[in-house]
């Protein structure tokens, strides 16, 4: 009979579990980002090793994130940050080896505190916020910032709601062009995660064995998600995007030291 080499070592799975149900709840669209999950199974094992492990779950909660907002894309935005999220995976893929993920979660979260504090202000002080339109050039420089920093940590949802964010689209659109623009960067992750080793049968057959959490996860998100205003859907997501800024940083200064 054959064994998967499944990891064995109870301690992960203690913090994979809820790593996965954290994935399935942001991935409905209320905010935060998938380097929590990472985050939290690099107690137990690498960071590239989680970050193999989550990417094949990741991409079964995409295709629920595509039947759920079919349609509900938009298409101007996605055709400036999805050429920008390709150069930036190409980055990743040929530095992937050489990179201090450290300094990259560092840089991340810094630029994820700043720009939450900045949109959170004037909500606090009741000023009129005047949405921004589409921009080629800054929506080109987060997607690629996002494709980079998804290949490196799946920490790519700062950079996307940079640009995204400020446009204060429709709650549905909104989460639409999310899901869309998500499951594009992690299908094309599956091939140069394969070529770096990265999606070796450990590591699949352990992704496998997680994936019937994602159902629950995903619920769960669901069911808060459509209990949330239009307003207070933007809130939870920059307090979300602001406490993952953290993180990253805390994660980055305990790698350093």
């Amino acid at each position: 009979m054959f064994d998967l080499p499944l990891i064995t070592d109870p301690l992960f799975y203690a913090l994979a579990i809820p790593a996965v149900l954290m994935v399935g709840i942001t991935k409905t669209g209320i905010g935060g980002s998938n380097a929590l999950g990472v985050s939290l199974m690099s107690f137990a094992i690498t960071v590239p090793q989680a970050t193999a492990i989550l990417l094949p779950i990741l991409c079964l909660c995409d295709l629920f994130g595509l039947w759920v907002f079919r349609g509900k894309w938009d298409w101007r935005n996605l055709k400036i940050l999805i050429p920008g999220a390709t150069v930036g995976m190409l980055i990743g893929t040929f530095t992937f080896r050489y990179l201090d993920g450290a300094v990259v979660k560092a840089l991340v979260g810094g630029v994820s505190i700043w720009f939450a504090v900045a949109q959170f202000l004037p909500m606090i002080r009741k000023k009129e916020i005047v949405p921004s339109g589409t921009n080629v050039v800054k929506g080109n420089i987060c997607g690629a910032v996002a494709g980079f920093t998804s290949f490196i940590s799946h920490a790519g949802q700062p950079p996307y709601s940079i640009y995204m964010i400020p446009q204060r689209l429709d709650k549905e659109i909104f989460l639409g062009t999310t899901a869309f623009f998500f499951a594009y960067v992690n299908y094309f992750k599956l091939v140069p995660f394969w070529w770096l080793g990265q999606l070796n049968l450990s590591n699949v057959a352990t992704s496998f064995a997680l994936m019937p959490l994602v159902p629950v996860g995903l619920a769960i998100g669901w069911w808060i998600q459509r209990r949330l205003s239009p307003a207070m859907f933007y809130k939870v997501v920059l307090v979300l995007l602001g406490l993952t800024g953290v993180k990253l940083i805390v994660d980055s200064a305990i790698e350093l030291l």
